[in-house]
């Protein structure tokens, strides 16, 4: 049987379309209730400690399961694997909207969560059959677009229902978005064209230790970072370190038992691959500095600045407006350059735009602060989409789920390293005065040269393809 080279173009868009709306709203849902979480925990006689569970149990399930699913996907078909997520995803959003309990709820967020895994798990994996090898590239900018602009879209949409409805509608408008996605996905998403390797299976042992690692790992880590301003024999503390231990551990006998599988759930083949691991070191490293300044900023903008919420929101759009400005050109780029080139350089100016938001002085104008933040939002764009490109396209076909996994795996991780880095960054210096928000840019300015570091490395190094 021939392996078409991706979809033709008019069942190209039916596809792309499909991913897109799927990925976007997977992404959304991880930021969307954080506005809400004070309103849902009145509404739900809960306290605020248990109300973070709601974005908690969304994040551990989807981490921990993001590489299984990967794996399945390679067994059974990405597009099964993508569309069992959909539905899981959506049917989970009514059972949020219809939670009358704060139990009710976190498990119904972590049930969506196991939907977005589902979806973020194989999506890459997906472009790679539905774009023709000529024109991936693109593909991947568009996605890594639609990826950077939902990750800081949350906020914005959560304030836009909150002012006219309740938080249960921001579970509600998955609804009608959620059937669509399943409607389109059912006639438009390609089917896997070659069958998986012989000796290729999922163990279950191996998906509940994954899980475990990557759970006890995320919740240790969030707990010491959320507990960093208490004494370290606190109670909180050592429920922290315990969990972090306890998953590391785990970690340590998981990683042992795939070592000598030739084709591991956790991908340790793809990571044997140079260009692959630093490719990953890169994404870790660029989304711990964009985690660390989208969360800094706000206190930067509304506290010390003092800008309006609404006036705060308008100038960090500039962010994203610029990965979308900039996300057409670098598809272009992709294939001229190398992507370790394209990516150092993209770090490099994001680097230079955190630290002069850093460096702003103590009233600034507007205008100051829109094109620092569009430096970013550039320098974001023109790093992401090649480092995805590398991450998508170096491992055999056959891996494309584990490779896709993979990348989602760093982006989260990223995402939460960077979180727990803040949180212990406002426990020794002042959210509200302004030094904590510096110090945070600073930090994230240095990941960034990192990330940047880490690609460069990767120019001259000829990647292993299918």
């Amino acid at each position: 049987m021939l392996v078409q080279d991706g979809l033709p173009t008019p069942a190209r868009y039916s596809a792309m379309a499909v991913i897109f709306l799927g990925l976007a709203l997977s992404v959304l849902d991880g930021t969307i209730v954080n506005l809400a979480l004070p309103g849902i925990a009145r509404n739900l006689h809960a306290s605020a400690a248990q109300a973070v569970w709601v974005v908690n149990a969304y994040q551990v399930a989807t981490l921990g399961l993001l590489l299984p699913l990967a794996t399945l996907g390679d067994l059974v078909g990405y597009r099964r694997v993508y569309l069992s997520g959909v539905v899981l995803f959506t049917v989970a959003s009514l059972a949020c909207a219809l939670s009358s309990s704060l139990l009710f709820l976190a498990t119904a967020r972590a049930i969506q969560g196991l939907g977005a895994a589902g979806i973020m798990s194989v999506n890459s994996a997906l472009l790679r059959l539905i774009y023709p090898r000529r024109m991936l590239g693109r593909g991947v900018a568009i996605n890594s677009m639609v990826v950077a602009t939902a990750s800081v879209a949350g906020p914005s949409i959560a304030a836009g229902i909150l002012s006219v409805a309740s938080w249960q509608w921001l579970f509600i408008f998955n609804l009608p978005l959620g059937v669509a996605v399943l409607w389109l996905g059912l006639r438009a998403l390609p089917q896997n064209p070659v069958a998986p390797p012989a000796g290729m299976r999922l163990s279950w042992i191996d998906v509940l230790l994954n899980a475990l690692m990557f759970g006890l790992v995320f919740l240790g880590v969030d707990a010491l970072g959320s507990r960093a301003s208490a004494s370290l024999t606190s109670a909180g503390a050592s429920t922290g370190l315990a969990l972090l231990v306890g998953g590391l551990v785990i970690g340590v006998v998981y990683v042992r038992r795939q070592w000598a599988l030739p084709l591991p759930l956790f991908p340790l083949d793809l990571l044997r691959i140079p260009v692959f691991a630093l490719s990953m070191c890169s994404s870790i490293g660029a989304f711990a500095a964009q985690m660390l300044a989208y969360i800094a900023l706000p206190f930067l903008l509304l506290d010390s600045y003092g800008r309006t919420p609404l006036q705060a929101g308008l100038l960090i759009t500039a962010w994203p407006l610029a990965i979308v400005a900039i996300a057409p050109v670098v598809g272009r780029l992709i294939g001229r350059y190398p992507d370790g080139l394209l990516g150092g350089i993209g770090m490099g100016i994001m680097a230079a735009g955190l630290a002069l938001m850093a460096a702003l002085p103590a009233q600034p104008d507007n205008i100051a602060i829109a094109w620092r933040m569009a430096v970013c939002g550039i320098g974001f764009g023109m790093f992401q989409s090649p480092n995805n490109h590398t991450i998508v396209t170096t491992p055999p076909a056959h891996r494309s789920g584990g490779a896709s996994g993979m990348l989602g795996t760093a982006r989260l991780t990223g995402q939460t390293l960077g979180a727990v880095l803040l949180s212990i960054i406002f426990s020794v210096a002042d959210a509200h005065n302004g030094r904590g928000p510096v110090i945070a840019l600073a930090l994230a300015a240095c990941f960034a040269v990192a990330a940047g570091a880490f690609s460069s490395l990767r120019v001259g190094r000829a990647p292993a393809t299918a």
